[in-house]
């Protein structure tokens, strides 16, 4: 299958899907209501990005002061600003999903689905702790020796 298929799919899916939509609510409550629907998620949208987004870098300097790798809270940042991107994207489907992006529940289990199916292993108590080589589960071991330069 060739590779750019899905994103010819959803370049092209999804702002067809959008626009239907967005006549189908239009025809429904009418124009200026779902205009002001779309500038008014947008808005809020870009207050709860913000907000949680400082929530997300506090917990983030927190966890490199105590000396442990912030990998959740940092792909949390990630899928905040999807979600912020999404919700400035006019469109009630993109919308949902921002807003969705937005609640800390569903955000930490797709970030937790994420970091179980991929090849990253974190080790709880940081990279620091622990002993023995690498092998063990611990710090890497520092081999000490002598060395001089010739040129």
């Amino acid at each position: 299958m060739n590779p750019l298929l899905p994103l010819a799919l959803i370049f092209i899916g999804i702002p067809i899907v959008e626009i239907y939509v967005l006549i189908k609510v239009g025809s429904l409550i009418g124009a200026i209501p779902t205009i002001a629907l779309i500038v008014f998620s947008a808005v809020l949208g870009t207050l709860l990005v913000r907000h949680q987004g400082f929530q997300t870098l506090t917990r983030v300097r927190a966890s490199l002061a105590r000396g442990e790798v912030p990998a959740a809270a940092m792909l949390e940042g990630v899928a905040l600003m999807i979600g912020g991107v999404l919700l400035l994207l006019p469109g009630f489907i993109t919308d949902i999903i921002g807003l969705l992006l937005l609640v800390p529940p569903v955000r930490r289990a797709l970030v937790t689905l994420f970091l179980r199916r991929s090849l990253v292993r974190v080790r709880p108590g940081g990279a620091n702790r622990g002993g023995g080589g690498p092998a063990q589960g611990g710090a890497p071991r520092t081999i000490e020796g002598e060395y001089r330069r010739e040129d």
